[in-house]
């Protein structure tokens, strides 16, 4: 059984980066999905994968946790983000290039 160990970016839903903080293990699934044909949702026999999520504070600790537990992990380290630092007075700036409209 293999796990992902990351922490999550944030929520389009969301301006700040409260819940992004926290790192996630979260296990591959071993089988998969298929379709239920009575109702037509899709089911999954394992659900190791699909309902078991553990949160940590800190990499080391989920990464403690899976060695000490003996489960195989992939760690996956953050992008760090890029920044496009403006100013609201760069709408007006002489040299723009595109000009501006209402």
């Amino acid at each position: 059984m293999l796990a992902r160990i990351f922490r999550p970016a944030k929520t389009a839903m969301q301006s700040g980066r409260a819940k992004a903080a926290t790192w996630v293990l979260e296990f591959e699934p071993q089988a998969a999905r298929r379709q239920d044909l009575l109702m037509g949702w899709t089911v999954t026999a394992d659900t190791e994968s699909s309902q078991v999520r553990l949160t940590f504070d800190t990499k080391e600790e989920a990464v403690r946790y899976a060695e000490t537990h003996g489960i195989a992990f992939q760690l996956f380290d953050p992008k760090p983000a890029k920044r496009i630092i403006k100013a609201y007075a760069d709408n007006f700036a002489f040299g723009r290039r595109t000009p501006w409209t209402h």
